[in-house]
């Protein structure tokens, strides 16, 4: 009983509480690009999800094979392999949505969400709990894009689920393109589509309101609202190159300064 609560915690995280998008602040790039329209947010989150459940249980497994020194290059490896499996899928099946996402569907090898997992988690705990957790951080993903995409399809296009025949033709299903909102408005409603809401501008600024609501929701349950400390906020930050040679820099400056004060200390005594 103790370990179905366990894993349903891990599963429940992602979705609101460590929210990757909203909450870590990760895979903002893919975020705003792709959630112009409900059906390419459906296809990204969907795609990253499976990616990233596969890869967690994968690296899970691995996690005693896999020395500490390599640990980074040989995560990227597993990650690209389910990302090549992924998009040759997509693109044998579902040809509109691989050309709708363009170059962000292979992207998802160096997306920061997946990676920073498989550093954070997956590569300490049990498969089980590593599964629990891919599941819910895609299942938080999938939704913050599809949260998004629907308020900038909507006021941007005045339609939801535009080219949804994409996806349904998976399932035989053709008839079904999208809804018409406001072309189908009478007259005297009618409403011009925001463009601004399909650019990277309204991308921003829906972005913003969503962390915003996030921020008040973990506010109203004592938690802290979503910060950017630079580098530290990066789930890779405890083995990141950069981070590690700006601390020796700042460990050297130190003690250059040390030294130089001790020289002028011990030269005005002579």
């Amino acid at each position: 009983m103790a370990e179905k609560k366990s894993l349903f915690n891990e599963f429940s995280k992602g979705l609101i509480a460590e929210n990757p998008v909203l909450r870590l602040v990760l895979g903002t790039c893919p975020t705003l690009a792709v959630s112009t329209s409900m059906v390419n947010a459906i296809g990204m989150g969907l795609s990253a999800s499976i990616v990233l459940v596969c890869s967690n249980i994968a690296i899970s497994m691995l996690r005693r094979v896999i020395p500490s020194k390599v640990r980074i290059p040989a995560y990227i490896v597993v990650i690209a392999s389910f990302v090549t499996i992924v998009q040759m899928l997509v693109k044998a099946f579902v040809p509109a949505l691989d050309s709708a996402l363009g170059v962000f569907l292979p992207l998802i090898v160096v997306n920061c969400i997946i990676l920073g997992r498989a550093e954070a988690f997956a590569g300490k705990n049990s498969v089980a709990a590593s599964a629990a957790d891919g599941l819910g951080m895609g299942a938080g993903f999938t939704a913050a894009l599809l949260c998004m995409a629907t308020v900038r399809e909507f006021l941007g296009n005045g339609t939801l689920f535009s080219g949804a025949d994409s996806l349904l033709s998976l399932f035989g299903i053709t008839s079904f393109t999208g809804i018409e909102i406001f072309s189908r408005l009478p007259e005297f409603l009618k409403i011009e589509p925001i463009l601004i809401f399909i650019l990277a501008p309204g991308g921003f600024f829906m972005f913003g309101i969503l962390m915003a609501l996030a921020n008040k929701i973990a506010e109203g349950k004592g938690k802290p609202g979503a910060e950017l400390h630079g580098c530290e906020s990066c789930p890779m930050s405890g083995s990141c190159s950069l981070i590690k040679d700006g601390e020796a820099d700042g460990i050297g400056a130190r003690r250059s300064g040390a030294a130089a004060t001790a020289d002028m200390t011990g030269g005005g005594a002579q």
